[in-house]
């Protein structure tokens, strides 16, 4: 699986953001996807995950109420709608891929990584 994180950018605080990541390969079918992001000086950590039909969502409490995280399978593509944004959520986002479905994943779980994307909420 090829991973393309897009949608980043600079937004001020409460605004909102919506990334998406493209996804090519046969080994899509069948992926649940995630979000993790990483912050300057800390360890990337996990945002949200989707399983391969939607049925399971799960999210950092960190976002819970404020991310909301969604597939379109027919354009092999997840997105990240992201509204109310804290300066806390500077990061760079990462989307990543796997076989397997976890609740709350560590990075080390991930089978497939895309370049990320900046984001940046200024206060």
């Amino acid at each position: 699986v090829q991973l393309q994180a897009s949608g980043g950018g600079l937004v001020q605080a409460g605004g909102s953001l919506r990334l998406a990541c493209a996804a090519s390969g046969r080994a899509f079918s069948g992926a649940h996807m995630y979000w993790f992001r990483q912050a300057p000086g800390k360890e990337r950590e996990f945002v949200a995950a989707i399983s391969w039909r939607g049925y399971s969502i799960n999210y950092a409490d960190s976002v819970k109420g404020r991310f909301t995280i969604s597939r379109d399978n027919t354009k092999n593509t997840v997105y990240l709608q992201m509204d109310n944004l804290k300066p806390e959520d500077t990061a760079v986002y990462y989307c990543a891929a796997d076989l397997n479905y976890y609740n709350d994943p560590k990075s080390s779980d991930m089978d497939y990584w895309g370049k990320g994307t900046q984001v940046t909420v200024s206060s």
